[in-house]
């Protein structure tokens, strides 16, 4: 049969995937999660889109009043800033786009081409792609209404720009998977990142030395030149001898810009390639033969006993956890990130030489925002607790124990890693800004406990409604349903909200241990109501069961 078909072009091919990705989709619908995933998706992409407007002003009046004005040196600035937003921000929010499903795609008889045009393509569906995109069309759009002559010039570097950092992004995240796969890899990765961010504390008050002191603006312009070989600093120049009607800088520059596409494109050929050939990323050991050895009976008692004062069911579950937390690269990520955002948060906006108005805030102020903010990043995989199950989690169903006992253990791993993140950040604030008053400390302990013990139940039952798998080690794809996303800001706004305005009564009343006295109640209420959910979810794990193993069992 296969020598009485035709050869496919490689435009039937993409438009085959696409025919099937949106038939997927449609077919899709006819299940209820499925629909509430999508409109959960709607709902957090409005937040995204609100997010987007506001640069855009910026970008539009940043291209009008730079051509106008005929400002041409200063043209790279927003170049520049959307180069860095696009490349930068998919590694922080790892997952939050499409992800290039390669083993399915294999599955097909697809052409190298075809496939490489459909791995760029799906990075094109990413947000900071999408903002990107939109940034440089209304850059575009202010530019040419400045003078519309440079119209049509505007419009090929916006494509090569566009093609260019696609490119270049689905280059990054594939090598950054290559290098994570592997331990010492992620080690190294981690440490480098972790140095990074502790170093950019030192930015403002070196910015406050070199550029307060010295505002010229020629030493920004001697900066600027060592950037001129780099694409975005290209795009300036070119759209730069557009308006003086230099034809040389419109030739360097669009010959630099096509020579950085040509050589990111085959870096990425070469790249999936690798994947086309069936190329499989892991960390573990080559298979060796194994050896066997007799069980004694001291290791067999070690395996039937959980460690500490843990009961024998909930040990096990804690212990499987806290592999699922370190083996995962993108997963430990999540740790480093809270301290080092709150570490450059408060060099910037608190001690004794803040960037707002010249006075840093008060740590009876920043303390519980910095907290709530920490809670706010490590809740998130609370409302997907069975993401790495995969098909194990058939044996939740036939061994000998309760679904209150698997969240139990869960959400210890969870509480315990919240509460080192909290204690941690706090340690760093109480370093860069002070520490707060005794009623403040103790109503944000209080508040914390009450916002964390409060969301467990919801998001428990979030993960079971609406479970999503998640792949170890991957940078794609790592993102919980739409509906679990907008259940946690709900939930996350609620609770805030109560919390902000038991907060506030301390300024109301004159009282302040008013607030930690309230947050005392609520946090045991939120205990006592979630000890009183084990058994209610555990009851809906049977009625959901066939849910949960037809999302993990793929």
């Amino acid at each position: 049969m296969a020598d009485l078909t035709g050869p496919v072009s490689l435009a039937d091919q993409i438009r085959l995937v696409a025919g099937l990705r949106w038939r997927m989709l449609i077919n899709g619908l006819r299940k209820k999660n499925n629909v509430l995933d999508l409109i959960g998706m709607v709902f957090v992409s409005f937040f995204a889109l609100i997010l987007v407007i506001g640069p855009s002003l910026a970008f539009f009046f940043a291209g009008y009043s730079l051509v106008s004005a005929g400002r041409l040196q200063w043209l790279a600035a927003p170049f520049w800033a959307i180069f860095i937003f696009w490349q930068i921000f998919p590694i922080f929010a790892a997952g939050f786009g499409s992800g290039f499903e390669f083993r399915t795609l294999l599955r097909f008889p697809f052409s190298p081409s075809a496939f490489y045009l459909i791995g760029l393509a799906y990075g094109l569906a990413d947000f900071p792609a999408l903002a990107s995109i939109c940034w440089l069309l209304v850059l575009t759009a202010g530019a040419t209404v400045a003078q519309p002559s440079i119209l049509p010039i505007m419009l090929v570097v916006t494509m090569l720009i566009i093609l260019l950092n696609a490119t270049l992004e689905r280059l990054i995240g594939s090598w950054l998977e290559r290098l994570l796969a592997r331990r010492r890899s992620r080690e190294i990765f981690f440490g480098i990142f972790i140095l990074v961010m502790f170093s950019m504390q030192f930015i403002t008050p070196i910015q406050r030395q070199y550029v307060k002191k010295n505002p010229n603006p020629a030493a920004f312009v001697g900066v600027v030149k060592y950037l001129a070989p780099f694409p975005p600093s290209l795009s300036a120049r070119v759209i730069a001898g557009a308006v003086r009607h230099d034809f040389v800088d419109i030739a360097l520059g669009l010959s630099g810009l096509t020579a950085f596409v040509f050589l990111f494109s085959a870096l990425l050929w070469q790249r999936y390639a690798a994947q086309y050939r069936g190329e499989e990323l892991s960390e573990s050991a080559a298979p060796i033969r194994a050896v066997r050895r007799p069980a004694t009976p001291q290791i067999i008692g070690i395996a039937r006993t959980s460690p500490g004062l843990l009961p024998p069911m909930i040990g096990p579950i804690v212990r499987k956890e806290f592999s699922y937390l370190i083996r995962n690269g993108f997963a430990f990520f999540l740790l480093v990130l809270p301290p080092a955002q709150i570490l450059l948060f408060s060099s910037q906006f608190g001690g004794k030489h803040p960037i707002i108005a010249g006075r840093g805030l008060h740590a009876d102020l920043f303390f519980p925002g910095m907290m709530a903010y920490t809670v706010l990043v490590m809740m998130g995989p609370a409302y997907n607790a069975f993401a790495y199950e995969g098909r194990g989690i058939q044996t939740y169903f036939t061994a000998p124990l309760k679904f209150s006992d698997i969240f139990a253990g869960k959400n210890l791993v969870s509480a315990a890693v919240i509460g080192f993140e909290v204690a941690l950040c706090g340690v760093i604030l109480a370093w860069a800004i002070g520490s707060p008053s005794i009623p403040t400390l103790l109503a944000t302990t209080f508040a914390l406990i009450f916002t964390v013990s409060g969301q467990l139940p919801i998001a428990n039952w979030a993960s079971l409604s609406f479970p999503r798998k998640l792949e170890f080690g991957s940078m794609r794809s790592q993102r919980n349903s739409g509906v679990s996303v907008w259940i946690m800001f709900g939930a996350q706004l609620v609770l805030a909200g109560i919390s902000a305005l038991v907060l506030s009564t301390a300024r109301w009343s004159g009282s302040p241990w008013l607030p930690a006295e309230a947050f005392a109640f609520l946090a045991a209420a939120a205990l006592g109501g979630y000890f009183a959910s084990l058994q209610p979810l555990s009851e809906l794990a049977e009625k959901k069961k066939e849910i949960l193993i037809e999302a993990l069992c793929r």
